[in-house]
């Protein structure tokens, strides 16, 4: 029998990742998100800090930001060289085992194979905006602001590397409102479906 996997793309402030740890947890299945961070570090040599912050966002939330940001004299980026690393180890892990794999372009990456649950996790601006001032405390932006720059940026990002826009809920499984289901609930639904 082959892996199943779940892959978990998220708006900022969602749940997603939350999301992605509870549905693990429920199945008896690991979870890779931080300790992706840490795979990554590990075979790249950069401090995860780094990986954290160019590893899923574009330089300036543009995709011509992305396409232009430093380069070598072959025409490759760090964050090129990063998103090498990071598909290998993607296709390795759903080679390996089955999990949940929060971000990261998983869905992109793994979409060609079959036993794989691509998830989108959404809510309204409302609830994100409280979710990330009682996660991470108020900041220098508004969190509106804060939500829509990370969005942004995730967006380019995604669609730099993908060439497929970010979001859309056709290129998924099943996209979820958590801020009206609730993070238990989507929880439920995501093991019902797995």
């Amino acid at each position: 029998m082959s892996n199943r996997i779940v892959t978990i793309s998220r708006e900022f402030g969602s749940g997603g990742r939350t999301i992605g740890k509870e549905l693990a947890a429920k199945l008896g299945i690991h979870c890779y998100d931080a300790e992706l961070l840490e795979k990554i570090a590990q075979e790249s040599g950069f401090a995860e800090e780094y990986i954290a912050e160019h590893g899923e966002y574009a330089v300036g939330g543009r995709w011509i930001s992305q396409a232009l940001s430093a380069r070598d004299y072959c025409g490759h980026s760090y964050q090129d060289e990063l998103w090498a690393i990071q598909q290998k180890i993607i296709l390795e892990l759903a080679e390996k085992e089955s999990c949940v794999i929060v971000g990261r372009c998983a869905d992109y990456i793994l979409r060609d194979k079959a036993d794989c649950l691509r998830v989108f996790i959404y809510a309204d601006m409302e609830s994100r905006a409280k979710r990330i001032v009682e996660q991470y405390g108020e900041g220098k932006m508004t969190p509106e602001k804060r939500l829509r720059e990370k969005d942004k940026r995730r967006a380019a990002y995604y669609q730099f590397y993908t060439d497929v826009k970010w979001g859309v809920v056709q290129n998924y499984d099943i996209a979820l409102n958590s801020g009206a289901l609730g993070i238990d609930r989507c929880v439920e639904i995501l093991a019902g479906l797995y």
